[in-house]
C-alpha cells in the first residue's frame, strides 16, 4: 500500500482513508467494531464532521486514548465565529480529545480569508494558536471556489470530490494542490455510489497525490478496502480500459446523491430519483422496479419548480430538469421499451 503525505502538514498515512459519514446510520456498537477493524487492518486516517449526527461520538468511543496512533479530521459548517467555537468544543468533547489533527470549513461557497469581514479565518487561526487544531483545512464542491482556495495559499488541506469520472479541470486542481504543497483529500471516490469496481477506484487514486476517504458502513465494504493492503491496486491496461468505458457511460450531468438539495418541498427523494437512470442500470434492476420506487418516481410529477434544489446543489445541476429526464427514462424501462 502506497503511503502519502498531506502536503506541508507532514501527515503521512496509507493512501486508504476512512470516511465516517455512513457510520451515523449504524449502531454505536457496530460502528466501534467497524472502526477498530479498519485500524487493525491498516487504516490510519479517519474523516468525520459535526454535521454527521453522532459520527464523532462513535469515533470517540472507538479511539479514546489512541489519538497518537490515528489521524482525525473533522469539519464545521459554522458561518459565525461564535458558532465555530461552539462546534469545535462539541467536536472535541465528542471525540474525547484535546485537539484535532485537521479541522476543516465544511462545504464552503467562498474562500474564507483574513480581513474578509466574517471573522471565520481568524477564529480558525486562534484555535490553531491555542493548540486545539493542528492543521487548517477546507472542503468544497464547486470547482471555482476550490481553485480560489488553492491560489489563496491559506489552507493546508483541501477536500474535494475526486473519482475516475474527474474532468481535466478536476485533475489540474489535484496537481495544483501538489505543486502548492497542499494536501488533497478526495471525497466521493465512488461518485456517490455509482462506481462499484473498488480496484479500479483505488488504482485511479494511486496515480495522484490524493488521499481517498471511502465512505464505509458495512464490514463487506471495509473488507474490499482492507484487501488492498495485501494486494495493492496498481493501474493496468485492463483497469484503464474499464475506466475509459465507464467514463463513456457516466460522464455528463449526473447526481452524486450527496443530499444537500434535500428536503424537497413536495417530498421527492431527489438524491435517489435524480440518478435513477444510473442506479437501475448499475445495480440489480429489480431493486428499483417495484411498487415503492414507482411511487417515489411518480412524485416527480408534483414538482412545482420552486428552484430550491437548484440553489442548494453544490454541483450546479438543473435538478428539476434532471428529475424529469430520469422519470422519462424510468418509465421507458418499466414499460419494457428500454432494456437494462
Amino acid at each position: 500500500m502506497r503511503e502519502i503525505t498531506l502536503g506541508k502538514t507532514g501527515i503521512k498515512v496509507p493512501q486508504n482513508g476512512f470516511g465516517a459519514l455512513p457510520i451515523q446510520r449504524i449502531t454505536k456498537e457496530s460502528a466501534v467494531k467497524l472502526l477498530r477493524r479498519a485500524y487493525d487492518g491498516g487504516m490510519r486516517f479517519f474523516d468525520t464532521a459535526r454535521a454527521y449526527s453522532d459520527s464523532e461520538v462513535k469515533l470517540g468511543a472507538a479511539f479514546e486514548g489512541m489519538w497518537d496512533k490515528v489521524y482525525i479530521a473533522s469539519k464545521t459548517m459554522a458561518d459565525t465565529p461564535e458558532k465555530f467555537r461552539e462546534d469545535l468544543n462539541t467536536t472535541l468533547e465528542n471525540l474525547k480529545t484535546d485537539h484535532l489533527d485537521i479541522y476543516q470549513f465544511h462545504c464552503v461557497k467562498r474562500c474564507y480569508a483574513p480581513g474578509d469581514g466574517t471573522g471565520m479565518y481568524e477564529a480558525m487561526l486562534e484555535a490553531k494558536e491555542q493548540g486545539l487544531v493542528r492543521h487548517i483545512g477546507i472542503t468544497a464542491h464547486l470547482i471555482g471556489v476550490a481553485e480560489e482556495i488553492v491560489k489563496s495559499g491559506l489552507y493546508e488541506t483541501l477536500q474535494f470530490p475526486f473519482s475516475y469520472l474527474a474532468s481535466e479541470r478536476d485533475i489540474a486542481l489535484v496537481n495544483a494542490c501538489r505543486d502548492a504543497g497542499m494536501g488533497f483529500i478526495a471525497m466521493k471516490g465512488l461518485a456517490g455510489g455509482l462506481l462499484t469496481n473498488s480496484r479500479a477506484c483505488m488504482a485511479f487514486m494511486s496515480e495522484y497525490e490524493a488521499l481517498p476517504i471511502w465512505g464505509i458502513q458495512r464490514e463487506e465494504e471495509l473488507d474490499q478496502w482492507l484487501s488492498f493492503f495485501e494486494t495493492g491496486a496498481e493501474m493496468t491496461d485492463e483497469i484503464h480500459a474499464f475506466i475509459e468505458e465507464d467514463r463513456k457511460t457516466l460522464l455528463g450531468d449526473f447526481c452524486r446523491g450527496c443530499g444537500y438539495c434535500m428536503p424537497c418541498s413536495v417530498g421527492i427523494q431527489i438524491n435517489q430519483c435524480a440518478r435513477m437512470s444510473q442506479l437501475i442500470r448499475r445495480s440489480p434492476s429489480e431493486n428499483f422496479k417495484g411498487e415503492f420506487w414507482q411511487g417515489e418516481m411518480a412524485k416527480i410529477e408534483n414538482c412545482i419548480d420552486c428552484g430550491l434544489c437548484k440553489t442548494k446543489c453544490p454541483y450546479g445541476l438543473d435538478t428539476p430538469a434532471l428529475l424529469r429526464k430520469n422519470l422519462a427514462d424510468y418509465r421507458e424501462i418499466i414499460a419494457g421499451r428500454v432494456e437494462v
